[in-house]
């Protein structure tokens, strides 16, 4: 009866490892499958932080040739600008020396017509003759840079 009983207290003991063991393979089990999961969603913030760098990527590029577009259509006004503005400093040139040729020749006739009327010369029948003797004395011409530019 001995060996009766040992074999029967020997039972016992390998259906209490068993049990452990079946325990600590559940733990086994649970704990792998948890870090699977984990795995997973850390897969997929991953690829979510992918995607959303992906399409700051597309967004920073559309910017940037909007940001390019608009540089290269400013230059090219700017490059307008600086011809037109070109023009308009010859134009001013050439229209200054129009006024001082203008102003010399009034200053000419006006020398003349002083010495007219000193002279007492000065008749209204000459005034149909030539009508640059007028009976007062010419003003200069002038004009200011405002002049040119067309509102």
């Amino acid at each position: 009866m001995a060996t009766s009983s040992g074999n029967s207290s020997q039972i016992p003991n390998n259906s209490g490892c068993d049990e452990v063991l079946m325990v600590v393979d559940e733990r086994k089990r649970k704990r792998m499958q948890s870090n699977r999961e984990s795995a997973r969603r850390s897969r997929m913030r991953k690829q979510k932080h992918l995607d959303d760098l992906m399409c700051q990527v597309t967004q920073l590029k559309k910017e940037n040739s909007n940001i390019l577009s608009s540089i290269n259509m400013t230059t090219q006004q700017y490059g307008n600008v600086e011809a037109e503005n070109s023009v308009l400093r010859a134009q001013m040139m050439e229209l200054t020396q129009r006024l001082q040729s203008l102003n010399e020749i009034l200053t000419y006739i006006n020398n003349s017509n002083n010495n007219n009327i000193n002279n007492n010369y000065y008749y209204q029948e000459d005034f149909q003759i030539n009508p640059w003797n007028l009976m007062y004395v010419n003003q200069p011409i002038m004009a200011s840079a405002d002049m040119l530019y067309q509102y």
